[in-house]
């Protein structure tokens, strides 16, 4: 039976009978009660342990009074900028401003402040000097530590230190944030919480923090370089349950941040049991009059299996947040949300997606990763497999089938991400899979992400060869065939990541024209917080190695690499043209089949 939303007024929660909230949950998103949005299941799991928890959604960061909702609550404010980091939400990667926000009622701009976590942690300690502030969600977990800001180009210190918050809850929250609960609860005072793993907490001593990595302190990564490549790399390599350790980042001889170990990943028991929380699968009433709020349309009817990555892709940061170690959820937990979807008076047979960050990573690298953790320093996948892998997709197969079994279920559709290096990998059940997809799971295209064809950039990246990709293509195109369908697989690509020079671009654009592929979008790397690569591009260095990448980073050199993959649009002719004869290959301008570009016209520039 679907609970009611939580109370959003405070006549909301006089309605309940009562008289406080224990926590106020203050969100940079509207308030939509799905297992998709992290709000949803910390305040779920908050409701089911007890607590009584308040919402409050967007809160105007100008008027004191929009935090003050519920009053002070009596354990604390737990506060999330939303499912995206503010400023992705809010900029391109050309750092202009964005005409929408699908996280906002009606798809609205201007509803949530810059820097979100951060703002909302002040206005909440301006107005209650002592409450506790618990910082989560995504762009607190991934600016936990110092961290490099690409839309000011510096660096910032801690998240915990500029919200003036007492801790932030990294990683996936739901085992560290019935902790804190449980020790707010209990009496303990927020200062005294610095025993949960899975937190960042302030310490003006190292004197009780034991068996701690001290890492560069500030005043030596303030200036980017060596010292915060370092950092990271030691950051990277304890970002494991089992073997990571608690790390140390001195402000000066009284102000320090100590990051806990992180938060072991729930078994799957765990996992089924937050996924039969009691959402509402809606947004909140209040937004009907608005159209609603967009983002829940992709995600209403789809089912997320499991969460943790192992593929490490250099431009994302999966494994720094959800980690290494992949948890799934039982058939019996997925099966039983498809059920409840059917029964949705609106649902109209198609289950959108079911999957993950990868999709089709339903277990852990191999066995040692789920009871020892992820070995240090050594990717499961790239840039070649590791012996100890363990592919198996026999069980996603026979989850799909029984999902497409479901009375009222006409289309099961895969749209998280597909690993084809790890289809391939898969000897005994990878054709099996291939089979499949192509025959119930895909409707029209098939969207891989390749990213690059230069082998120098996809070691960079953490991607497999380009022929992995090409031979997953052909297999895919032959069981589309023998399924008598007609459907493509489409590459995602990348332009200007760290490692990548205009030379590798034009062997992109070359591969794009033997492949008669004239891509309509090419997704320019964006610097985001906390993934390898943005700390490639602040640094000029692969933290990995400590050797030096090559960056670009000027805006015109990232429109030639852009206008090089697209050099069929006219408008890009003269960026060609450019790029061409800066990297030194003139030979693909002309007229001829391999040609890029024809030459210009005489006595026109």
């Amino acid at each position: 039976m679907t609970a009611a939303f939580l109370p959003t007024t405070r006549e909301e929660m006089l309605e309940r009978g009562w008289d406080h909230v224990d926590f106020a949950y203050v969100s940079g998103d509207a308030y939509v009660d799905h297992p998709s949005f992290g709000a949803a299941i910390i305040t779920r799991l908050l409701e089911a342990k007890g607590f009584k928890v308040g919402f409050i959604a967007q809160p105007d960061w100008r008027d004191d009074a929009s935090i003050a909702v519920f009053g002070r609550p009596r354990l604390g404010f737990l506060v999330s900028a939303g499912n995206m980091d503010s400023m992705v939400n809010h900029y391109t990667v050309a750092k202009k401003r964005r005409r929408s926000d699908a996280y906002s009622p009606g798809g609205s701009t201007g509803l949530r402040p810059d820097h979100a976590a951060v703002v909302y942690a002040n206005l909440i300690r301006r107005t209650f000097k002592d409450a506790a502030i618990v910082l989560g969600g995504i762009e607190a977990s991934l600016r936990r530590l110092a961290h490099y800001d690409y839309w000011s180009d510096k660096m910032k210190r801690s998240i915990l230190l500029d919200s003036g918050a007492d801790l932030v809850s990294y990683g996936m929250g739901e085992r560290s944030i019935v902790a804190i609960a449980e020790a707010l609860d209990a009496g303990l005072s927020i200062k005294d919480v610095t025993f949960v793993d899975g937190t960042v907490y302030r310490a003006s001593s190292l004197e009780h923090v034991y068996d701690a990595v001290e890492l560069p302190g500030w005043d030596q990564v303030r200036q980017g370089g060596a010292a915060y490549a370092e950092s990271f790399r030691t950051q990277y390599d304890n970002a494991d349950p089992f073997l990571g350790r608690r790390l140390v980042e001195r402000y000066s001889d009284h102000e320090f941040v100590v990051q806990n170990p992180p938060a072991e990943p729930l078994s799957r028991e765990e996992l089924d049991a937050v996924y039969a929380l009691p959402y509402a699968c809606a947004w909140h009433p209040s937004y009907d009059a608005r159209s609603g709020v967009p983002a829940l349309a992709e995600v209403k009817y789809s089912i997320t299996s499991s969460r943790g990555c192992f593929g490490e892709c250099a431009f994302c940061a999966l494994a720094f947040h959800q980690g290494k170690i992949v948890q799934s959820r039982s058939h019996e937990s997925v099966l039983a949300e498809a059920e409840r979807m059917a029964a949705d008076a609106d649902f109209k047979g198609y289950i959108h997606d079911v999957g993950g960050p990868t999709a089709n990573f339903l277990q852990p690298a191999c066995k040692k990763q789920a009871r020892k953790g992820a070995c240090p320093r050594k990717r499961c996948l790239s840039p070649r497999k590791c012996s100890q892998l363990e592919a198996d997709h026999s069980d996603y197969i026979e989850l799909l089938r029984r999902l497409r079994a479901v009375p009222g279920v006409k289309k099961v559709f895969v749209r998280s991400g597909v690993r084809f290096d790890y289809v391939l990998a898969d000897r005994a059940h990878g054709d099996a899979f291939v089979e499949e997809l192509a025959a119930h799971h895909v409707s029209g295209q098939l969207r891989l992400a390749p990213e690059h064809v230069s082998k120098r950039v996809l070691d960079v990246m953490g991607k497999p060869p380009i022929e992995s990709y090409e031979r997953f293509a052909a297999k895919f195109d032959a069981a589309t065939k023998r399924a008598g369908l007609k459907q493509y697989v489409l590459p995602y690509l990348m332009s200007s990541h760290p490692g990548c020079t205009l030379a590798d671009a034009v062997e992109l654009a070359e591969w794009c024209r033997d492949l008669g592929y004239n891509p309509e979008q090419v997704q320019d790397f964006y610097p985001t917080p906390s993934t390898l690569a943005t700390v490639m591009y602040c640094t000029g260095l692969d933290p990995r190695t400590m050797k030096p990448v090559y960056v670009a980073k000027s805006p015109h050199e990232k429109a030639m690499q852009r206008a090089l993959i697209q050099y069929r649009n006219p408008k890009n002719r003269e960026l060609v043209r450019e790029a061409l004869e800066k990297a030194g290959r003139t030979d693909l301008v002309g007229h001829g089949p391999e040609c890029l570009v024809w030459p210009r016209k005489r006595g026109r520039r």
